[in-house]
């Protein structure tokens, strides 16, 4: 039996493996399953993959995008230039990590955009934020990076709460946890008093569908999407490099 699977330290807002049974059943894949494999620490990955020797491939969720590198045996070089990994394979008993969220977002923003002359903001530091920012840049979309604790070349939320910044950046991409099932009354806090129709707002989160700041983007006439175009384009990128 192959396994697959993905790894985070709370899985309850899962998509993958809802999509991967209905994918095996659908398409009549047989001695393969998945599952999702709660960790308590990235270093965890090991005693997991002792534990379960059947293990092909696996996903890699929050908080464990950028700590998972280093209990890896290698990463494909995009996944190191970004410094995120969501895709682990097993090459001759190695662990290999690879990068497919940043390809997957820039094929759903080619899709959803009716142009590629924005430019943009996004909402976190973390692993996903690293791999959007990569999408960004190979697609010539310039970006400010906003976090907490600001470095020299990021800004801080406060600084969302003036309107000039939100009024000159028409593209607005969330990357963190905040709205994700269950809290799903959380939100980046941003001015949302500064959108318009013009802005075009995106949130990796999927579930829920429409979050809270997808809803009082879209209270502004903005136009939203949620992650899930994206999810499912690096699940099938997942799928051909388990079986390359």
């Amino acid at each position: 039996m192959k396994k697959f699977g993905l790894i985070g330290s709370s899985l309850k807002h899962s998509f993958s493996i809802k999509y991967f049974k209905n994918k095996f059943r659908e398409e009549k894949i047989l001695n393969s399953e998945y599952n999702n494999y709660e960790l308590d620490k990235a270093s965890d990955i090991r005693s997991l993959i002792k534990e379960e020797k059947d293990i092909c491939g696996l996903n890699v969720t929050i908080p464990f995008k950028e700590q998972i590198i280093k209990y890896l045996d290698d990463s494909e070089s995009i996944a190191h230039e970004i410094g995120s990994v969501n895709v682990i394979n097993k090459e001759n008993k190695k662990l290999i990590g690879y990068n497919t969220d940043y390809v997957a977002f820039m094929y759903s923003l080619k899709l959803w955009l009716p142009s590629l002359e924005f430019s943009s903001i996004v909402l976190g530091t973390g692993g996903s934020s690293k791999a959007i920012k990569y999408a960004l840049k190979k697609m010539n979309i310039p970006y400010l990076s906003a976090s907490r604790t600001p470095t020299s070349s990021q800004i801080s939320y406060d600084e969302l709460l003036r309107g000039d910044i939100i009024k000159n950046n028409k593209l607005i991409i969330n990357t963190t946890p905040l709205g994700m099932f269950p809290k799903v009354n959380d939100h980046p806090s941003i001015n949302y008093k500064f959108l318009t129709k013009e802005h075009y707002v995106y949130d990796l989160i999927y579930n829920p569908e429409i979050t809270l700041f997808l809803k009082l983007s879209m209270d502004k006439g903005s136009r939203i999407k949620n992650g899930y175009d994206m999810l499912v384009k690096q699940a099938e990128l997942s799928w051909k490099i388990w079986n390359k």
